[in-house]
């Protein structure tokens, strides 16, 4: 697993497996990005190969955390498996997941 946090960004990015093994690391970085920024902190999942029930207790409590510090944990580029999974759970009611980017139709000549 790897986690890049931008200086001074409200961005982490990570990539790789997301499950037991990793969380602990996860959980730290993105407790210090919590600690030290203000506003929304985004997760960006785009490159999270698999993951399991340990990372989604991991969300939750950064979520929790986030909130008790006035900010927002914002989950970005879900898997549409991630997102399968928020949606039986009933997790995407408490997490705040960003919308997929829309990609405008072609233009016709």
């Amino acid at each position: 697993m790897v986690v890049s946090i931008a200086p001074g960004a409200n961005e982490v990015l990570l990539s790789g497996i997301l499950d037991v093994s990793t969380v602990h690391d996860v959980r730290r970085a993105i407790h210090e990005a919590l600690d030290a920024g203000s506003g929304d902190l985004v997760v960006d999942l785009r490159d999270v190969e698999m993951f399991d029930a340990t990372a989604l207790g991991m969300l939750v409590g950064a979520h929790r955390r986030a909130g008790r510090t006035g900010r927002r944990l914002v989950l970005r580029n879900l898997s549409p498996q991630l997102a399968r999974l928020l949606r039986v759970s009933r997790l995407n009611r408490i997490l705040v997941v960003e919308p997929p980017a829309q990609i405008p139709p072609p233009r016709l000549p």
